[in-house]
């Protein structure tokens, strides 16, 4: 299956997703691919929304989108790996039988699947600009990203 489809098919049934996709074996290639598609996503998220920053307070949009860029891109990729693997660390003390590139792994498949959502606050925030709907926009991808984060890291850690 696409990346795209297995995406849309996690939000009915992410356990069986995740786990087809683990399954696949160890392949620190498609993690990296899939961490780095998620970043350029919420990266491009954020473009409406500096824009609209940009244009109300008179910064440069290029200034705003070159940080956004070296966040998403270049840091979080790697405060992420590194998070996924503590994640494995603190898991063993509680009977964690996964490996640490599941870990990774259930971190990164969280953010690409939460990712449509990210887009959506994205548009919400460049066109409506602060106010309730962006706040419940913006709860509503964060718990999607956490609800598919412990899915799949107790999916990683604690198979059944």
């Amino acid at each position: 299956m696409s990346v795209m489809q297995d995406v849309l098919k996690s939000y009915r049934t992410p356990r069986e997703v995740f786990d087809r996709r683990l399954g696949h074996g160890v392949r620190e290639d498609r993690a990296l691919a899939i961490l780095i598609g998620a970043c350029l996503l919420v990266f491009s998220a954020q473009m409406p929304r500096l824009a609209r920053e940009a244009f109300d307070t008179g910064q440069e949009l290029n200034m705003l989108l070159g940080a956004a860029l070296l966040g998403w891109v270049f840091i979080m990729p790697l405060v992420l790996y590194g998070l996924g693997t503590l994640t494995h660390i603190v898991s063993k003390p509680f009977g964690g039988k996964g490996t640490a590139f599941g870990a990774r792994f259930a971190l990164f498949w969280a953010l690409l699947c939460a990712s449509p959502l990210w887009l959506l606050w994205g548009l919400v925030a460049g066109f409506i600009g602060p106010s309730v709907q962006l706040q419940i926009t913006g709860l509503i991808a964060l718990v999607a990203f956490i609800a598919f984060w412990s899915l799949n890291f107790r999916q990683a850690e604690w198979p059944r």
